[in-house]
């Protein structure tokens, strides 16, 4: 077995710029990556600045923060302000501004309950210990997350416990992807390849990427996050463009099964089901979304409080969606750098570590 380290080797790295650099042959690439820690990861380990020319970086809508909609933060403001409710969440979440600028600090300051926890089931224990009130936690992430809401789900019904409860906001990868794709038009920035999130497809494994070799031809690579991971992963994207010959590939066996893993699915599938769901700057995806089935009512907290979504949009001037869908970069934003800043964002993706405005804002130096 390898450590991690090895995959950060100087030698190896410099073996696979020099193989990226043979497979595109002087050929562009314009890759996309899916994932938060994947942005992170060429940001910080200074990859993104020795990558070949040739080569462009897209970020996509992989950051679980920054696909929030806009009415769901405007939902969670609203459960937070109800009587006898906390509302339990991660970090990242207390800073997203909603509607008028307003967020779960904000909410906090003027005395709602908001706590922040680390997991589900540290939502669950504090729901435990506050029997007066009930706690609401909103589900936010992709496939990775939403089998362990799952499981504190039926925790709860098996335990009894009766003052938990979810806002499924949970996001599915593929639809997404497909959306994107779908929606290029004449004149805007092409996808060449995608490098495909790792920790997504320890879950669902290959299969459900399959169409993004078939219907568009377009190479994918399931890739880790130490940088031989990434640059493994970019050369067989250019591989596979220089051979017109795009697939699915996984170049991160070492956590990734192709079969991804069933047990995780069949949790996700007892508790969830597929529905439409919002996404920042891309509006409404068919089936892009997890919802609590009706047996599990009692426990949604859409349904036990009535929570009606409302129009909202994103703050003026703020292009995150666009961030998000690859057509921009963050320095083409007018708020970034100015007045919109880690300490005082005006979008989510200058919030989330994982957002491709703040890793821009923490790693690259900007006119």
């Amino acid at each position: 077995m390898f450590s991690e380290s090895a995959f950060q080797d100087p030698r190896l790295c410099r073996a696979l710029l020099a193989r990226l650099e043979r497979a595109l042959g002087g050929r562009s690439l314009r890759f996309m990556e899916v994932c938060g820690t994947h942005t992170v990861a060429l940001f910080q380990s200074g990859l993104i600045s020795m990558l070949p020319a040739s080569v462009t970086h897209l970020s996509g809508p992989g950051c679980p923060v920054c696909v929030t909609h806009d009415e769901e933060i405007s939902m969670i403001l609203d459960l937070a302000g109800r009587e006898r409710v906390i509302l339990a969440t991660f970090g990242d979440m207390l800073r997203v501004p909603g509607p008028d600028g307003q967020s779960l600090k904000h909410a906090k300051a003027g005395g709602a309950r908001v706590e922040v926890v680390y997991s589900p089931l540290e939502a669950l224990i504090l729901a435990k210990k506050n029997p007066d009130a009930v706690v609401v936690f909103p589900g936010i992430g992709f496939e990775t997350t939403a089998p362990t809401v799952a499981a504190v789900l039926l925790t709860a019904r098996r335990e009894k416990i009766g003052n938990f409860c979810v806002l499924s906001l949970h996001k599915l990868v593929p639809p997404a992807l497909r959306a994107l794709l779908d929606d290029i038009r004449e004149g805007e920035t092409k996808i060449d390849a995608f490098l495909l999130p790792g920790h997504v497809s320890t879950v669902i494994g290959l299969a459900p990427y399959a169409f993004l070799a078939e219907r568009f031809r377009v190479p994918a690579v399931v890739g880790g996050f130490e940088p031989a991971d990434i640059l493994l992963a970019l050369c067989l994207m250019a591989e596979q463009a220089r051979d017109n010959a795009p697939a699915v590939r996984n170049a991160y066996p070492r956590a990734v099964n192709e079969a991804g893993n069933p047990r995780a699915r069949a949790v996700t599938e007892q508790v969830f089901a597929p529905v439409d769901a919002l996404w920042r700057g891309m509006g409404a995806i068919p089936e892009s979304g997890l919802a609590l089935r009706p047996e599990y009512a009692d426990m949604d907290a859409l349904k036990r409080f009535g929570v009606a979504r409302s129009k909202s949009s994103s703050p003026k001037g703020c292009r995150c969606g666009d961030v998000l869908r690859g057509r921009i970069s963050p320095p083409a934003c007018p708020l970034f750098g100015k007045k919109c800043l880690p300490a005082s964002p005006v979008g989510p993706c200058m919030v989330s570590t994982e957002g491709s405005c703040a890793a821009w804002h923490n790693y690259v130096e900007y006119q």
